[in-house]
């Protein structure tokens, strides 16, 4: 499916590529700052607010595979993908009301090193290696996969598309740090939204309206809680799988925290977590939606869709007019950029901090963020790397390397979320867990690769649902964590967790802020459950 583009499509394409360098290059040198500050290049000075930190939330989790991937399942399966999205308002209140205090009064840099002053620092070491790995195979070769279908699906050769995208985004990360990635997210927001709004209401207007959605698809298309034995999502997983992966993602993965750890304040923090979760409300109506739209128009003869992935690029081409297209597509250019530009930061950061710092503490300011500016370099150049290799790698192995973050993360959020609950948890529990969640997720994923050749006790291991198994890892390694920890003895004396552990009556409302925040977070908490009351 290839996007007819006219000129004026292409000069928008073009004016967003320049307004998104343009406000890089001003962050970068427009702005009397310190340089060489490493706060300033790799947390944006810690003085950030809601907005920025909410809208940068938002866009560096919605990338073009995101928007893809969203509008091909609701073409194939209906809303129920969007349980995802909802799920992640939750716990992104979880994230400020929760994990914020502690992220921010601990006063670290990195994720990893939250766990070296929680456990110790074989924690760290195992979280840094596993977040790195896990970066350069699986976020930026998702986004560069993802990006080849918006490349192709307007024509341009893969190459040329792909290349300059990962150079131009690598280029105003290296120059301007997370600061400039957080600007030009929240110009990204704008532009994302926009134009995804303008295509579900085009849509929408082309069939006559969502009841035409209604009474065209089989009812279980509208319907967000499927059967326990739904093989995608199962209300079982939906409910206790998903919230674990979501813990990880939201609340402990440096690809997303990192903007909690930019925030002026604690306030700015947890009002940037709730306006990013009044925001993850809006993709249900905004990328799912467009994919049952597009298969509606393929049931009436009025679109070709050839597979459920190719929804939002054949509903471009099929009802967005000219101009109009160009702005789409500059949309998915920005969840592209965006998310890129987020993973080489977070990834770059690990490096300077939990690698480079470990082995040269005296390390000075200029050092660091030199440091930081290499590592997003050689980020960089695996992207580039990776392109030609994308070409070889079917879509089932594609996607079986996109579930290794699904099979590590429930010990991640185990040792996170009780580390701060349980003060006897100590590093031998940890890393324990750590080591056999590592173990039980490598084996699932090899048991899924060779599925076809097996039968019995190990076929329904690798035919379970992800987020059953999800749910089955971390109770596991929660209970490994806890009785390991209860019968060794911890090293880590009262002073030193104090950063770091939950005390009675330390998330008291206590003033008008909080109090405005607290009646925020209900609204949105009232809005989910009016969602899945009206879908269910």
């Amino acid at each position: 499916m290839t996007i007819q583009l006219e000129s004026i499509d292409l000069i928008i394409i073009a004016a967003y590529f320049f307004l998104v360098l343009g406000i890089a290059w001003y962050v970068s040198f427009g702005e009397k700052k310190e340089t060489q500050n490493s706060d300033e290049y790799f947390l944006a000075g810690r003085n950030l607010g809601w907005f920025a930190i909410g809208a940068s939330l938002f866009a560096s989790n919605i990338g073009s595979e995101h928007l893809i991937g969203l509008a091909g399942s609701g073409a194939s399966s209906g809303l129920a993908v969007s349980h995802f999205e909802i799920l992640a308002s939750f716990i992104l209140l979880l994230l400020g009301w929760f994990f914020a205090p502690f992220y921010l009064k601990s006063g670290v840099t990195t994720m990893p090193e939250f766990l070296e002053m929680r456990y110790g620092k074989p924690a760290r070491n195992y979280l840094s290696f596993i977040s790195v790995v896990s970066y350069v195979i699986t976020k930026i070769s998702a986004t560069i996969f993802a990006g080849a279908v918006v490349f192709e699906a307007i024509g341009l050769d893969f190459w040329i598309g792909a290349g300059v995208t990962v150079i131009a985004t690598g280029l105003y990360t290296v120059l301007g740090g997370l600061r400039a990635v957080i600007y030009t997210d929240t110009m990204q927001v704008f532009i994302m939204i926009g134009g995804s709004l303008l295509l579900t209401f085009l849509g929408l207007e082309k069939i006559g309206g969502f009841s035409e959605i209604q009474a065209t698809l089989e009812p279980s298309f509208l319907e967000l809680w499927r059967p326990m034995s739904d093989p995608e999502f199962p209300w079982t997983g939906i409910l206790f799988g998903a919230p674990i992966l979501g813990v990880w993602y939201w609340c402990t993965d440096q690809f997303i925290v990192q903007r909690v750890l930019s925030a002026k304040n604690l306030s700015q923090a947890r009002r940037g977590t709730l306006f990013a979760g009044y925001l993850k409300l809006l993709p249900m109506l905004i990328f799912v939606v467009p994919g049952m739209i597009a298969l509606v128009l393929s049931q009436k003869g009025m679109l070709t869709l050839e597979k459920s992935d190719h929804a939002l690029p054949a509903l471009v081409a099929s009802i967005m007019p000219v101009g109009i297209k160009g702005l789409v597509i500059a949309g998915l250019l920005a969840a592209l950029m965006s998310s890129l530009s987020s993973v080489f930061n977070s990834c770059s950061t690990l490096i300077t901090y939990d690698f480079y710092k470990s082995f040269y503490p005296q390390a000075t300011e200029k050092e660091l963020t030199r440091v930081g500016q290499i590592s997003t370099v050689i980020l960089v150049i695996l992207g580039i790397l990776w392109i030609p290799l994308m070409k070889y790698i079917s879509g089932n192995l594609f996607t079986y390397i996109q579930s290794i973050q699904a099979y590590i993360s429930p010990p991640i959020a185990s040792i996170f979320l009780l580390g701060i609950l349980f003060k006897f948890l100590n590093l031998k529990g940890a890393m324990t867990s750590l080591w056999l969640g590592f173990i039980l997720g490598l084996t699932r994923l090899i048991l899924e690769i060779k599925k076809t050749s097996l039968s019995g006790f190990w076929f329904n291991v690798a035919d379970m649902n992800f987020l059953h198994y999800a749910i089955f890892m971390f109770i596991t390694c929660s209970l490994v964590l806890l009785i390991v920890s209860y019968l060794s003895f911890s090293n880590k004396s009262e002073s030193d967790l104090e950063k770091v552990l939950y005390k009675k009556g330390m998330f008291a409302i206590s003033n008008q802020k909080r109090k405005t925040d607290l009646i925020l977070s209900f609204i949105l908490v009232a809005m989910i459950f009016l969602i899945w009351s009206y879908f269910s």
